[in-house]
């Protein structure tokens, strides 16, 4: 009897071994099936990288926008004059000074050398009037050409001040723009390696989990292994005891029945 039961237990532990083998396997195969699909996710992650850039590939050179602003200056003084004008005046003013003098002096009687004295005396004065005149139209005129050197000289500059606005915000903006491009090109490049991680993560979890269902599987298969052992050794026991004699006192019976029919029994008694 107890055979029987080691038997049946034994048959009962291979049994839950053996299921237990079958559901690890099964769990191990669909954890198998998981890493093979996060894979494929992980290649398409990686096939989907955005492309390396150069960030400074699109600028150019500022250069063009440098003109010659030199054509701006001119030499004022290369077209000044000699103040004729005022010569003329004086030729013509000493003239008509000396025709009145001399109508003067003839209707007045004087002498000739009266009249040559006043001539030249008017002619002298008409000459300082004159050479003021002119000195004071040389002086302005100097001046006018001198405002006009400073003016072209501030044009200049500032033709020349537009110009480096123009070529400095020029290069400030290709530079905005290539900093644009890298800060995108980092900041994708960093979040697709955080989803490249997540993914590779989740790929060694499921390795993780095919490793543990297999080794219970393993386990599994080695307990209902054992199992079996048990039952045949249970099985040989049964068989055993199938085959073993009688107890001792099941013999002395057998050897009574025997000695009541050869009618020795009583003899003992």
């Amino acid at each position: 009897m107890a055979a029987v039961t080691a038997i049946v237990a034994a048959s009962a532990s291979v049994i839950s071994s053996g299921v237990q083998a079958i559901s690890a396997n099964q769990r191990a195969q669909k954890a198998k099936g998981k890493v093979g699909r996060a894979q494929q996710e992980l290649q398409a992650l990686e096939a989907a990288r955005q492309e390396i850039i150069n960030p400074y590939e699109g600028m150019e050179s500022v250069a063009g926008l440098a003109s010659d602003t030199s054509g701006i200056l001119k030499n004022r003084y290369n077209n000044i004059g000699v103040a004729t004008q005022a010569a003329e005046i004086k030729i013509e003013e000493a003239d008509i000074a000396l025709a009145n003098t001399l109508d003067t002096l003839a209707a007045t009687g004087a002498s000739a050398g009266g009249a040559t004295a006043l001539a030249q005396a008017a002619l002298a004065s008409k000459r300082g009037v004159a050479a003021g005149i002119e000195a004071q139209e040389q002086a302005l005129e100097e001046k006018r050409v001198q405002t006009e050197m400073r003016l072209d000289s501030a044009k200049m500059g500032e033709a020349q001040r537009l110009q480096g606005i123009e070529m400095s915000e020029a290069k400030r903006m290709q530079q905005a723009e290539a900093q644009g491009k890298d800060y995108v090109f980092t900041a994708t490049e960093a979040r697709e390696g955080v989803q490249l991680d997540r993914k590779q993560s989740e790929i060694d979890s499921y390795r993780g989990q095919v490793a543990a269902q297999q080794q219970a599987r393993d386990g599994a298969i080695g307990s209902a292994i054992g199992g079996l052992g048990a039952v045949a050794t249970s099985v040989g026991g049964l068989q055993a005891e199938k085959k073993a004699p009688k107890s001792e006192g099941g013999m002395f019976k057998a050897e009574e029945q025997k000695m009541r029919k050869a009618g020795t029994f009583d003899q003992f008694n």
